[in-house]
């Protein structure tokens, strides 16, 4: 039985792990060919095998989001390769510390900035034109309540996800009526991540829904289809 994903090509930042990793998974077991993003190319190995042991296929492009020309490379590297991207799942993102707005260290809030918002334009810019090749793309934004609900104590990283909510929905309005290309934000709320244990370290992440169930529903989404500017908040 044909997998509905079978000859699209999507690509997920930040997959070497949690909501990353668990999203390339479930692409691929829909049968999307997934470019596989991150740092650390050890933790990009391991999901790009148990992507193949599925019976899944994966191509791993290990890479710092945040180095000047890295995106560009990725870019020219898939499209002499493939003729349009389907699916990109912005999920790469970085919390930093938890601090008062008047203590913000000013060079770690420009890394925030810099991975959770500049970098994810740079992604749009350089596959712009293959998004537009797909007869239907998805671009799916990660994104957190405090992008919404200010939080004290959230500022730096609440602010990268304000803009970049601002960000992918205006580009939903740029190509609304130019292309097939679609746009979701997707709030996946209290996940069993690295990122959240950090962020609450005496929590019981036994209380919490696994990264796969997040996955498993943006896979469903880009499967289903959606409409432009859709928004999803995930229950706890």
């Amino acid at each position: 039985m044909t997998k509905p994903l079978t000859g699209q090509l999507a690509l997920v930042t930040g997959a070497s792990r949690g909501i990353g990793a668990a999203t390339a998974e479930a692409l691929a077991a829909a049968g999307a060919h997934v470019l596989l993003t991150a740092r650390t190319s050890g933790g990009l190995e391991e999901v790009e095998e148990r992507i193949h042991a599925a019976g899944g296929s994966a191509t791993i492009a290990p890479m710092d989001l945040t180095e000047s020309d890295s995106i560009a490379r990725l870019a020219a590297a898939v499209t002499d390769r493939w003729r349009a991207l389907d699916i990109l799942v912005l999920n790469a993102a970085m919390l930093g510390s938890l601090t008062p707005v008047a203590m913000i260290d000013g060079k770690e809030f420009n890394r925030i900035l810099t991975l959770n918002l500049l970098a994810n334009q740079a992604l749009i810019a350089n596959f712009d034109g293959l998004l537009k090749a797909s007869p239907g793309a998805r671009v799916v934004a990660l994104t957190s309540s405090v992008g919404a609900k200010p939080r004290a104590y959230w500022g730096a990283y609440g602010a990268s996800k304000a803009a970049l909510e601002a960000l992918v929905l205006a580009y939903a309005d740029e190509v609304a009526g130019l292309a097939p290309v679609k746009v979701a934000i997707v709030d996946p709320g209290a996940t069993a991540t690295r990122m959240r244990a950090n962020a609450f370290p005496g929590e019981d992440a036994a209380t919490l829904k696994l990264p796969k169930t997040v996955g498993d529903a943006i896979a469903a989404l880009c499967v289903d289809g959606f409409e432009s500017r859709h928004r999803v908040r995930m229950a706890r």
